[in-house]
């Protein structure tokens, strides 16, 4: 998985992405040196003439209509680092900010951003060297691109601030220092280019999208398995009900929870001696309400991995005719609705999986001991962990209002409609967390629900998760401490181990 990526720009897949984020190492691919550098004589050719250039020879946002001197562009350059280096908050996971710096390493190698090969070439030894800027959170409104936190992660390659070497920060002089690497000096435009665009909302939007993939995952598998432990119908899921919806989510998730399911002792044990008709919607609309998500997430993955793959800083150049144009590519409107989206999904998932949850506790719905003890009064069993799994999903709930449908006039009203796409992504890693955890309480408690029905067994997939988790938490007998156990639970599903025990090739991806 840690293997090398090759980006090569404008072409990077999602599965790239994704394996850069999880850590794999980046490498450019050198065939765009000759693309960077027409840009890089363009920008030379225009400092030349002397024409008023937007960023290059004048000010920024507002302050447009002024110019500035030749002798004063290196100086302009590393000024809007140093004052739009602004940002507030907790640091952005390393992790994070590894994909920022790939997703500008990419944009930036398209040729129309007018940076040098020298330029670029220190990125990339930056993050050959394990050298994070530390980033600030905060501080973008995702439009004129994520100005604050790119001037982050721009001041560091200067030496300013301080990056992230493994889990220490260091001053960003001194780290560069311990790797042989020089403090970066700009030329025209490229402190501009470096600040402009949308990868930090992408990169945001993207993790927080690959969090949610697993945790999507494993909310179908934890689901099949809630479904065998109140002794549910697996009718719900015959191709043919899918077949007359159409909808291809809707008919990856049933067929999953089909083979999920496929074998069970305990769903033979009451296929022809059932007096229930129905099922509560919690477990018959799994592949309704799941695979509108699973449609919905790949909507944003498509919608992300076109902007990742994209130039968004501004003005852009165009080496075939000579000219630097201004444009907009830097709102990130295609983001906000992509994160909106995603959290939106993150909710149901949470939402479906907490019904379930309740659903098998309550001994009317589940037939199944009252929260699932031995000794119901005398022990509480998952009582509380059910509270606990309504209080996330409520919370998450209230996360969830679309981050897009907000704006705010900055710099002066020259920037007056902008994205918010910035923390519309950047809540979504919380939010999946969230749901993760609901999860493994689900995980818990449908495994705790199966063991009531021993020595009848759930299917084969179904019996390597139960087994995995067994190998950690065993059964509830009586009260214990349930924190450090929903640790591990949640640890099973966030980690991916609980897809790989139960076979992720059974299992829909974003991908797929």
């Amino acid at each position: 998985m840690n293997t090398t990526v090759i980006l090569q720009p404008s072409s990077v897949p999602l599965t790239d992405w994704k394996r850069i984020y999880r850590g794999s190492g980046i490498e450019l691919d050198l065939n765009v040196r000759s693309k960077v550098e027409a840009g890089a004589r363009t920008i030379e050719q225009i400092v030349a003439k002397g024409d008023p250039v937007y960023g290059v020879n004048t000010g920024f946002g507002k302050l447009a209509s002024v110019r500035i001197g030749a002798s004063d562009l290196e100086t302009l350059q590393r000024n809007i680092v140093i004052s739009h280096a602004a940002g507030v908050g907790e640091p952005l996971p390393s992790s994070v900010v590894r994909l920022v710096m790939a997703l500008k390493l990419a944009s930036l190698a398209q040729g129309a951003s007018g940076i040098r090969w020298s330029t670029l070439q220190h990125l990339q030894d930056c993050l050959t060297a394990g050298l994070i800027p530390v980033v600030p959170a905060q501080g973008s409104v995702g439009a004129s691109g994520d100005l604050a936190p790119l001037a982050h992660m721009t001041a560091a390659l200067l030496g300013i601030g301080a990056f992230f070497v493994g889990d220490e920060q260091v001053p960003a002089m001194e780290a560069l220092g311990q790797a042989g690497l020089e403090p970066l000096v700009l030329g025209p435009k490229e402190g501009l280019a470096l600040l402009n665009g949308t990868q930090v909302s992408t990169a945001l939007a993207l993790a927080g999208l690959f969090e949610t993939e697993r945790v999507f995952q494993a909310a179908l598998i934890t689901g099949a398995l809630a479904t065998d432990a109140a002794k549910g119908s697996d009718g719900p899921f015959d191709p043919r009900i899918q077949a007359l919806r159409r909808h291809k989510g809707q008919a990856e998730v049933a067929a999953a929870l089909r083979t999920l399911m496929q074998g069970s002792v305990i769903r033979a044990s009451h296929l022809t001696n059932d007096d229930r008709v129905q099922d509560p919607y919690c477990l018959r609309c799994q592949p309704q309400v799941m695979g509108a998500v699973l449609d919905l997430l790949r909507q944003a993955a498509s919608t992300l991995e076109t902007e990742a793959n994209g130039v968004s800083d501004n003005p852009l150049v165009f080496a075939e005719t000579g000219e630097v144009i201004s444009g907009g590519n830097f709102h990130a409107e295609p983001v906000a609705f992509a994160a909106d989206m995603i959290a939106m999904a993150i909710c149901e998932i949470g939402s479906l999986t907490e019904r379930r949850i309740a659903m098998l506790v309550d001994p009317a719905l589940s037939g199944l001991p009252a929260f699932l003890t031995p000794k119901p009064g005398l022990n509480s069993g998952f009582m509380i962990p059910q509270v606990t799994a309504a209080a996330l999903v409520s919370e998450n709930k209230q996360r969830a209002y679309p981050a897009s449908v907000d704006s705010i006039p900055t710099s002066a009203n020259q920037e007056d409609h902008v994205s918010m796409a910035t923390h519309g992504a950047r809540r979504l890693i919380p939010m999946a967390r969230n749901t993760a955890n609901v999860v493994g309480i689900e995980l818990l408690t449908a495994a705790q629900g199966c063991d009531f029905h021993a020595p009848m067994r759930t299917s084969e997939p179904l019996e390597r998760v139960r087994f995995l988790l067994r190998e950690q938490v065993p059964s509830l007998a009586d009260d214990r401490h349930m924190a450090p156990e929903m640790k591990l639970a949640t640890e099973l599903v966030s980690s991916g181990a609980l897809a790989e025990a139960a076979g992720a090739a059974l299992l829909p991806s974003l991908t797929a």
